[in-house]
């Protein structure tokens, strides 16, 4: 079932149901009026919509018309929840190089994880607004989940099965507050402003045999001004799946229905050191540190900089067939107005 969130002048916008070739959807509100309401009562709702889902692709539903994304908020406009892991550890490691900060083994064992504002979303056709290009502004393409209810102290294979949605996420950070913000000991705030995620989230199902070990095994496509800048696959070189970050989430806490967990920037080693360009065959990157840390290793300083206004970042994901899955993140860097 491929669900999304259209913009309707409300906070939370208005639920709709999908079909898999993302041309077409129906508003469903008998059922429920927002992504919330449905995660709510997912037991309860969710099979009708499943039958709505199937009706929508058989043609056989009055009432449908074309889905545009540029309407769409994200999925979930705003949640209780933001958590993002980092669980592809070799991006770690790039960064913190890059920070000239050593990387503790605890890494390997241990996910990292923040806390991120979650009370306002970006729409993903909505522009990044940011003050200063001086911040060091860069895109993060990772995959998210959204739970149903979890146990606190919950198992990873039970945590996994709290999977109701899955969705695409652009983290952007601000590289050049991070440093400070981190220095002082109390983890992000400043440096990491609103998320944006995918026009539409769909249930595990929908990936097939894709989905796999809490894992999605599909290429993650980076498009920056343009031109191809990363395709590596999410579920390769993912440390811990999201069953084991669901669950260091819910280690000391509850966590509750819309819960949304980050999987943290996709990375691919790609059989080298720290990856490789794609100018230079290999599977790229999904944030411009990691190529930034790479020129600093081969150059002795970083060539590329980081986005400016006017700037494009696109990121989807495509089907065996080439189809999208989620609809693409396709956002322009614009200055805040004040």
């Amino acid at each position: 079932m491929k669900l999304a969130s259209l913009k309707n002048n409300t906070r939370d916008g208005q639920l709709v149901v999908v079909s898999r070739d993302l041309s077409r959807c129906v508003t469903v509100t008998d059922v429920a009026s927002t992504m919330q309401q449905l995660l709510d009562n997912w037991a309860n709702l969710a099979p009708a919509l499943q039958q709505r889902y199937e009706a929508l692709n058989s043609g056989s539903f009055n009432g449908e018309m074309p889905f545009e994304p540029t309407q769409c908020e994200s999925p979930l406009p705003r949640a209780y929840q933001w958590a993002d892991g980092s669980a592809y550890v070799n991006h770690v490691e790039l960064v913190r190089k890059a920070r000239n900060s050593e990387m503790p083994p605890s890494f390997w064992t241990d996910p990292l994880m923040y806390q991120g504002g979650s009370d306002d979303f970006i729409g993903p056709r909505d522009p990044i607004e940011a003050i200063s290009t001086e911040h060091g502004i860069d895109f993060e393409g990772e995959v998210a989940v959204i739970t149903d209810d979890v146990p606190m102290a919950v198992s990873p294979e039970q945590a996994l099965k709290k999977v109701r949605l899955i969705m695409l996420v652009n983290d952007v950070s601000l590289r050049g507050l991070i440093p400070n913000e981190l220095a002082k000991g109390f983890g992000f705030f400043n440096s990491k402003p609103a998320s944006s995620f995918s026009p539409v989230a769909v249930t595990p199902d929908e990936l097939g045999d894709k989905w796999q070990d809490g894992r999605v095994h599909l290429p993650l496509l980076s498009t920056y001004n343009d031109k191809p800048f990363g395709k590596p696959n999410a579920g390769i070189d993912m440390t811990f799946n999201f069953g084991q970050l669901i669950a260091h989430a819910a280690k000391t806490r509850n966590l509750g229905a819309g819960a949304v967990i980050g999987s943290g920037t996709v990375s691919n080693k790609q059989g080298t050191e720290y990856g490789t360009a794609i100018n230079e065959g290999g599977v790229g990157y999904s944030c411009i540190a990691e190529i930034r840390m790479i020129e600093t290793i081969r150059d002795g300083k970083p060539s590329t900089s980081f986005m400016q206004f006017g700037d494009t970042i696109k990121m989807e994901m495509l089907d065996s067939d080439g189809q999208s899955i989620f609809g693409a993140i396709d956002q322009q860097v614009v200055q805040y107005k004040v």
